[in-house]
């Protein structure tokens, strides 16, 4: 950093109550009063390097002592002093902290070339030229400093200047960058006396107002020489800076209720604005990036088409994602108190399946279902995460788990360690809402690995368990023997009010096998497979027989397939009865 020094004497200010005056023989003959300070100064000190005060203190009647009021001038009672200590030849030190407010006072007094040659007003524009603008940082540091005067740095072209010398130096190759700045990444420190980073500027340049912010990125776009990849890394540095982080728990003092609504609007201004500079280049920014400022946005009430834009963003690359990029804490009121906010990658995956279709109306393309595919795949891992929420809604994970259409799944493994692992964690989970979470598995995608682990599984509802175990049944795959289903029962008695739709074993009856060494009614056994009918219900094999007696043995009453058992109380003997029906498809899904 530059600094100049003017003037050789001390210092011989002093203050005295609310008044500043300086240590001298003469008594003062003028009072300069700003805001709620009062200088007894020296009219042959100040008005010969001073225009302003020469033309008040001429207007004066009292012309022995003056009194003047300089309430508006910019930078305070601070730049005037120092003002008054050049008049006065005490050594003042200038750099790009205190230059802004001082070339504004300095105008504001007159002290020009008019005035009185190799007065402060030329002296400060040689060091800004020479030093301010030739260096990096404090070009940065004193466009900081033009946010506390911002029309008289307007005006005076301090701002436009400081701008364009950034700009200049950000355009500079990096093999060309000589000067110091800002840079953290991990892993740099090693390395830097070895070459200069691309993004190099990013760091310094987030510490501006997002209005020098905006006018530095609008100057480089234009230019058309960085690529959109480092504009869209100075949009998350700059974001990193100044809003919220949502992936983290935030404290009490930074959430939405307890900041003030000026903090508010000014952190909702930023967003935006950063939205509206984000390069339509696919890449320019990653999708973690786009995902977490959907999440600052819903964070802070963002408007809608702020949101809106987020989304479709974000769903143009969601397909890039990981599941450490979808894992956003809920703030909203009406999240029920659940921990991840399910409902924002509820909203994308809907945009990304939306411009899928558009894109490929009625197509099977390869390109499309393995994108399709991919997202599926990041789906169900997030919701064996969020699965582990123990405020959860079983409708948001079944809603979710919904929307992906059927090629979105080779297989079903992936969403059955989601429903596993969502029954593990909440064990007081109603009977309907578990039979719900269930009925978005298709038994028939399941691996045999997993349905031997699904099949032993007591948190699965039995109607659940004899589907998967009729379905490797019937696919000849099966590691898991008939009686299974007998154990599973035994364990989960179900009462003779249930309806006839579901399988009832009685707890003192063996589940009878197709397989067994006898015949019925003289006739010989045959082929002995289970099938099923769309709904996902079993049926007994095409030309079973069963007598009477058995069949009220078992109270069952399986009427959804080529054969219906018929209860008949009190009925004896071998009798069989067989009603042959339609014949149904057999290899529908199972709900």
């Amino acid at each position: 950093m530059k600094f100049m020094k003017l003037g050789t004497r001390p210092d011989t200010f002093y203050t005295e109550e609310a008044t500043r005056t300086v240590l001298s023989d003469v008594s003062s003959d003028v009072t300069i009063k700003i805001n709620n300070i009062s200088y007894l100064l020296h009219k042959h000190q100040l008005l010969p390097k001073c225009g302003l005060l020469r033309r008040l203190c001429s207007n004066s009647e009292d012309s022995e002592n003056v009194t003047l009021y300089l309430d508006d001038i910019p930078g305070g009672e601070d730049a005037f002093e120092l003002c008054a200590k050049f008049c006065y030849g005490i050594t003042i030190n200038l750099s790009a902290h205190n230059i802004v407010p001082v070339f504004c006072a300095a105008k504001f007094l007159r002290m020009t070339e008019d005035t009185e040659k190799g007065n402060l007003v030329l002296k400060l524009e040689a060091f800004f030229d020479s030093c301010i603008l030739e260096g990096w940082k404090d070009s940065i540091l004193t466009l900081q400093t033009t946010g506390k005067l911002p029309d008289w740095s307007q005006n005076l072209g301090i701002t436009r200047r400081c701008i364009d010398s950034v700009i200049e130096k950000i355009l500079t190759p990096p093999a060309k960058v000589t000067w110091s700045y800002t840079y953290t990444r991990p892993g740099y420190a090693q390395k830097r006396r070895q070459f200069v980073p691309k993004d190099w500027w990013t760091e310094d340049v987030s510490d501006l107002d997002i209005d020098l912010f905006r006018c530095i990125i609008t100057a480089i776009r234009s230019a058309n020489t960085l690529l959109p990849q480092l504009i869209g890394e100075a949009l998350h540095v700059y974001t990193c800076r100044w809003l919220p982080d949502t992936t983290k728990s935030l404290p009490p003092e930074t959430t939405s209720a307890s900041q003030t609504e000026d903090d508010v609007d000014r952190k909702k201004r930023i967003l935006e604005t950063v939205v509206s500079m984000i390069p339509a280049d696919r890449g320019s920014v990653s999708i973690g990036f786009l995902l977490r400022l959907l999440s600052i946005a819903n964070f802070l009430g963002a408007s809608p088409m702020t949101k809106a834009d987020l989304i479709r963003r974000s769903s143009v690359q969601f397909e890039e994602a990981t599941v450490n990029d979808l894992l956003f804490h809920s703030h909203s009121s009406s999240s029920g108190g659940h921990f991840y906010d399910i409902d924002l990658v509820g909203a994308v995956l809907e945009s990304f399946l939306l411009q899928c279709r558009r894109q490929h109306p009625g197509e099977q393309q390869d390109q499309p279902v393995r994108l399709i595919r991919k997202v599926g795949k990041l789906i169900d891992s997030y919701l064996q995460v969020v699965a582990r929420d123990i405020n959860m809604p079983v409708s948001k994970v079944v809603s979710v788990a919904e929307a992906l259409p059927q090629i979105a799944r080779p297989d079903h493994d992936d969403l059955y360690k989601a429903v596993n692992i969502y029954l593990k964690e909440h064990p007081d989970l109603a009977k309907g809402e578990k039979k719900l979470l269930c009925s978005i598995l298709d038994c028939q995608k399941l691996s045999p690995e997993t349905c031997a682990h699904a099949v032993r599984n007591e948190r699965l509802p039995l109607r659940t368990v004899v589907q998967v175990l009729f379905f490797e049944q019937e696919r000849g795959t099966s590691k898991i023997p008939p009686q299974e289903l007998l154990l599973r029962k035994q364990r989960l008695p179900m009462s003779r009010g249930d309806p006839p739709s579901k399988l009832k074993v009685s707890s003192s009856e063996k589940f009878r096998q197709v397989e067994e060494d006898t015949t019925i009614a003289g006739i010989p056994k045959r082929s002995h497979h289970r099938t099923t009918k769309s709904d996902g219900k079993l049926m007994v094999g095409p030309e079973q027989y069963v007598s009477r007696k058995e069949a009220g043995q078992t109270g069952e009453i399986l009427d959804k397939g080529r054969v219906t058992l018929i209860r008949e109380e009190g009925t004896s003997g071998s009798k069989a009865i067989q009603r042959k029906t339609k014949s149904d498809p057999i290899h529908s899904k199972g709900r």
